[in-house]
Order: structure tokens, then C-alpha cells, then sequence
């Protein structure tokens, strides 16, 4: 526990869950149903709730972010041997789901203000690399075919998508958005995740509101939900008792006490994203004298759930000596994840020039970050 101006508190992990509101009753009720797995009223539950806050699209709930990146990246079309556009600046959870499609990630550079893949660059590395063979978009160093963009909004702050699908839109190339980090966030108004026809989100138990283990599919059109809750429970054709499969599914299903658990969640999160804007400022006003601190704060047309509270060190300090000191201070601060470039299984991969990448990597700390933070 750390005692400081924002109480005492514990400031060990960088983001630890909140269990305040019904998770007890709903996963009760889950239990005495019998209905604990993949068949039950809080899976629906769960995905209507999300859906009423995603302006009424299709919700398939999944048992990660992991899966529903996956499942995206299927229905988007991407096939073994294709290439995907994504930031070097993400969790490996995002390059792993197109490997897991028999792709290979393709990395671009960030801005420094949104930590999103900058549209400017992205325009100009798609007209250097990009060449439309008989209408399809081709790397012109691999030949292999760029089938999807993923669009990821780092740490709760939307991404600029106007730019960003105004830079991409003469190639022709389907968006996907990982807001894994961004439930509760807005931009211009409207949830972060529906400016492209798909959307992955999580709920592991890190995120603003958890299923313990879980994501879900935000998908525009009736038809490819459809698709994508089949290819999410194994391909199964309806039958009473045959087992019949016509495509390669996979076990993606939420099991419903998991699902129960989220829906205790998702009742309380515009309050946890509430407490997370308040202790944005906290740190902003506890640091404000550091002239080499600066706090990443949401863009000026948006609402972040500042699921990670993070600060930018300026150039020339070291900040493996700041985690040092924050550690030994027994507060749980981390670095950005590893550039994914920069990861033996990921070395060898297409990219551009990362300059922003790599500074951002060198500098960047996320301080303790969970509502309870405040206590």
C-alpha cells in the first residue's frame, strides 16, 4: 500500500479489476441455472447490452480479444499468404491474430500526439509500396496481396479514422479497429470502434470492464455476424443431435458466467470511465512541476476511457531508471510493450521507416491505472 494524495492505496499493479456492483448476484444466478458455458441468458444479455452502447450493431461476443481479432480478420477476406497494414506500436495480440490467419503483419509508424498509426505517413508508404495488379492491392517488393488495414486505438484514445480513412481510401483497403483498450471511449461523438464495418474489443481482466476473459465483434452487417458467431462455435450446423461442420470453425465461444460477470460490468461503466478522467487529472496536477513529464491526454474532438494513465519522458532520459525507481517504490509502472519489429518472430516482416515507433518506445511510462487507484 502507498499512502500519497490519493490515499492509501494499492499502487502495485498497473491495473487491477473493480467489483462493486451485481458480479456476485449475476454469476449466483449463473450457477443455479446449470447454464455456466457457452449456452445462456448473459451471453445474449452481454451482447445486447454492448450493442445498445455500439449505436445498435451486431454484437458477437468471444472468449478474447484475441479471437475477435481473429474472426475479423476472416471475415475481412484475409487469407494465408496475404499481407496486413498494422502500427508497430501494439500489444502482440494484434500480429499474432494475423499470423493466426496464415498472413504476415506489415508494420507502419505512429503519430507522437494520438499514438496512432499517423495517416500522412501511412499514405505515403501505401503509394511507395502499393501497386494494383489487376485490381488487387499488391506489395510490389513481396507480391504478396495487402488485404486488410488494422486501425488500433492505443490506450482508450480514438484514432483519427477521418484521416486515417481518407489516406487509406484511394487503395481500397478494409479497415479493421482494434479497440481492444477502448470501451467507453467517444470520438466526435460517436463510440470508438464504428467507423469501420468491424471492430475487436476485450474484456481480459486488465481492460476497464472485464468478463475475467473475453472480447467481442462489433460488425455492421447482419450477414457477416452471422458468419462470424458461426466460425465462433466450432462451424456447427443446427441440428438436434447430428454433428455436422461445413467450415474450419474455432471454440471461440464466451461462457456464460463469464458473460454474467460483464454485464455486471457494463452497468457500471460509465462511472469507472468517470473515476479514470479523474485520475487523469490527478497525475496531470501531481506532476505539472516536471518540466520533462508530459501526460498523454485524449484528442480534442474525443472522450478517452484513459484505460492506461500514460506520461511521455522527454528525449535524452533514460526511463529504465525511472521503472527502477518507481518499482522499488512499489508502484507497478510499465514501459510500452516491446515494438513489435523488434520481436524475433516478427524481425523479418514488412515495414516502413518507425522513427516515432521507436522514440515513443523509449519514453513512454503507464503509470498505476485502475479505478480503485483512487480508492
Amino acid at each position: 500500500m502507498v499512502r500519497s494524495e490519493f490515499g492509501s492505496v494499492n499502487l502495485g499493479s498497473l491495473h487491477e479489476p473493480v467489483f462493486r456492483g451485481n458480479e456476485l448476484d449475476y454469476t449466483r444466478q449463473c450457477v443455479e441455472s446449470g447454464f455456466v458455458s457457452s449456452v445462456g441468458e448473459f451471453v445474449n444479455r452481454f451482447e445486447d447490452d454492448l450493442s445498445k452502447r455500439y449505436e445498435g450493431r451486431c454484437i458477437v461476443a468471444t472468449n478474447s480479444g484475441t479471437a475477435a481479432l481473429h474472426l475479423s480478420l476472416l471475415a475481412a477476406g484475409v487469407v494465408p499468404g496475404d499481407e496486413v497494414i498494422l502500427p508497430a506500436a501494439t500489444f502482440v495480440a494484434t500480429a499474432n491474430a494475423v499470423r493466426m490467419c496464415g498472413a504476415e503483419p506489415h508494420f507502419v509508424d505512429i503519430n507522437l500526439s494520438t499514438l496512432a498509426v499517423d495517416p500522412e505517413s501511412l499514405r505515403k508508404h501505401l503509394a511507395q509500396v502499393c501497386v494494383d495488379s489487376s485490381g488487387t492491392l499488391t506489395n510490389r517488393n513481396t507480391r504478396r496481396r495487402i488485404s486488410a488495414l488494422i486501425i488500433v486505438h492505443l490506450f482508450g484514445h480514438g484514432a483519427p479514422m477521418k484521416e486515417i480513412l481518407e489516406a487509406a481510401g484511394g487503395f481500397g483497403l478494409p479497415i479493421i479497429e482494434d479497440a481492444a483498450e477502448a470501451v467507453g471511449s467517444n470520438s466526435g461523438g460517436r463510440p470508438v470502434g464504428v467507423s469501420s464495418p468491424l471492430a475487436a474489443l476485450s474484456f481480459n481482466g486488465n481492460k476497464i470492464i472485464t468478463t475475467g476473459g473475453g472480447g467481442a465483434v462489433v460488425v455492421e452487417e447482419p450477414e457477416t455476424a452471422s458468419l462470424i458467431k458461426h466460425l465462433s462455435t466450432t462451424a456447427k450446423l443446427p441440428h438436434q443431435w447430428e454433428y455436422v461442420h461445413d467450415l474450419v470453425g474455432y471454440n471461440y465461444r464466451l461462457p456464460n458466467i463469464n458473460a454474467a460477470l460483464g454485464c455486471a460490468q457494463v452497468e457500471q461503466l460509465d462511472h469507472f470511465v468517470k473515476q479514470k478522467r479523474t485520475l487523469i487529472d490527478r497525475y496531470e496536477k501531481a506532476l505539472r512541476e516536471l518540466d520533462e513529464v508530459q501526460m498523454i491526454r485524449e484528442p480534442a474532438d474525443g472522450e478517452s476511457n484513459y484505460w492506461l494513465q500514460t506520461m511521455m519522458i522527454s528525449e535524452g532520459h533514460e526511463i529504465s531508471k525511472i521503472l527502477e525507481a518507481l518499482y522499488e517504490s512499489g508502484i507497478g509502472a510499465r514501459p510500452l510493450w516491446k515494438p513489435l519489429h523488434q520481436l524475433p518472430m516478427y524481425s523479418a516482416c514488412q515495414r516502413s521507416e518507425l522513427p516515432n515507433v521507436e522514440s515513443v518506445a523509449k519514453r513512454l511510462i503507464n503509470l498505476p491505472s485502475g479505478v480503485g487507484v483512487l480508492g
